[in-house]
């Protein structure tokens, strides 16, 4: 324990003590040695399958009818007839092993289907993106909710104290802003740390010049007065989470720089991710974003979120299709290879990587050659974590309109998500304002059909 920092027990007392947290999470925490805290790993409420999540996020709402979930241009649905209507306009194949059919603008991910568990029938939770992003973050569409990776880092921890339990690597705010990633009335412990891609990922991480032993010093004094301060207003648990991220902020001078290095990386990963291939526009950093994301998986953060462009521009495309082509050539190989990269390390079986958007689009043309909003259905998918590989859930109608069967809804995903890495979504709650809340809600069951 560095010198500056408070007795672990005594923060842990006058956080929770003074939270509405029950008790028994108190008891909990504090039972095991006086080196635990809220973000020290602990026990899941059962057997878990996973323990980590990368939850990639394609910003403005991917067309199933153009990527995951195909449907034909013949019969006249080029978009020029009288209902519009458009099919899949980048043509498609099918995975060799599995045979599931993706579009041509994901040949690497398509490669890899058999390792995935494809959703072809998810519901939004709202038809406007905002609301859309909040309700695939939080469960909640239209109010202000902890988001998933708060949840997991909540009920989990993490099993790293030198690095957050939950990093964001975002080029770009997404629509919903910095409420996707806010823990909202969880300690705010829990929300997560975004990070920006490039060369300087965290602000102010190196440490001073002025040398180590007297930045101890320097620390040791701040943490002094930050106790005296916080000893008269020990009901403030966002004061306190802040005086913990002094620590963590600490910890992460000498753990996050190696962590975002990529330089010791060899060149047949390099390539495997086309780390170095000229990529511009939306999405170029994220081979960067995939590598670091496993990096960090290896270092013990417990979820990670990738988001691959901001509220503009994205995936939102009215006006012209042909603008997921370049979107898809910038995402594709970065994420088939972080699949492949934690097969070949032993570490997908036991990480979830959850891929999604907001909602889908319309099966008829919209503007010149665009698209408009489609809540009704649109894929999403799921690899590792124990999720049943080479696996199609659900079917659209034959335009992509409706779920002709297995429908699901987002309080269906993340309950299944939590029971993957051994948490029960009907217990994993917290007290506020009068109620038990919960990532789920009052909803939500877990998807035993999509399980290996």
């Amino acid at each position: 324990m560095n010198s500056f920092q408070q007795p672990r027990r005594a923060f842990l007392r006058s956080l929770f003590c003074s939270s509405l947290l029950g008790p028994g999470m108190l008891s909990e925490l504090l039972g095991a040695d006086d080196s635990q805290d809220p973000l020290a790993a602990h026990r899941s409420h059962t057997s878990a399958r996973a323990k980590r999540v990368i939850f990639i996020y394609a910003t403005g709402g991917v067309s199933h009818i153009d990527t995951f979930d195909p449907k034909t241009i013949k019969k006249g649905r080029d978009g020029t007839g009288p209902d519009n209507l458009m099919g899949n306009l980048f043509g498609s194949g099918y995975n060799a092993s599995c045979g599931t059919e993706v579009s041509d603008i994901f040949p690497h991910v398509r490669n890899v289907m058999d390792e995935i568990c494809l959703i072809r029938t998810m519901k939004a939770s709202h038809f406007d993106h905002s609301e859309a992003t909040l309700g695939m973050h939080t469960g909640s569409p239209t109010f202000a909710r902890p988001s998933m990776g708060s949840w997991v880092s909540y009920g989990l921890g993490t099993f790293n104290q030198n690095l957050p339990s939950y990093i964001v690597i975002a080029p770009q705010l997404p629509y919903g802003g910095t409420q996707v990633y806010g823990s909202d009335f969880l300690p705010a412990c829990h929300q997560g740390t975004r990070v920006i891609p490039g060369n300087n990922p965290i602000a102010n991480l190196r440490s001073p010049e002025s040398g180590r032993d007297l930045q101890n010093l320097e620390l040791g004094l701040a943490d002094r007065l930050n106790q005296r301060h916080f000893a008269t207003r020990a009901h403030d648990t966002a004061l306190a989470a802040r005086i913990k991220s002094f620590e963590t902020a600490f910890q992460m001078q000498q753990a996050a720089p190696e962590a975002f290095d990529l330089s010791t990386e060899p060149a047949h990963i390099r390539a495997l991710y086309g780390l170095d291939r000229n990529v511009k526009g939306p999405g170029a950093d994220f081979a960067w974003q995939c590598l670091v994301a496993r990096r960090l998986a290896e270092r013990g953060v417990r979820f990670i979120e990738l988001i691959d462009t901001g509220s503009r521009p994205n995936w939102d495309s009215h006006g012209e299709m042909k603008d997921h082509a370049e979107l898809a050539s910038n995402v594709d190989q970065p994420t088939a290879a972080l699949i492949t990269d934690l097969k070949q390390r032993g570490m997908l079986e036991d990480t979830i990587v959850l891929w999604a958007t907001e909602f889908g689009r319309t099966p008829g043309r919209e503007g010149t050659n665009g698209r408009g909003h489609h809540r009704d259905c649109f894929s999403v998918w799921v690899a590792g974590g124990g999720f049943k590989p080479g696996h199609v859930h659900g079917a659209t109608d034959d335009i992509g309109k409706y779920p002709i069967e297995k429908p699901v809804e987002v309080h269906d995903l993340h309950a299944t998500i939590l029971n993957q890495l051994g948490m029960d979504h009907e217990r994993l709650t917290f007290r506020h304002a009068g109620r038990d809340f919960r990532l789920t809600d009052v909803h939500g069951h877990v998807m035993t059909e999509l399980l290996a």
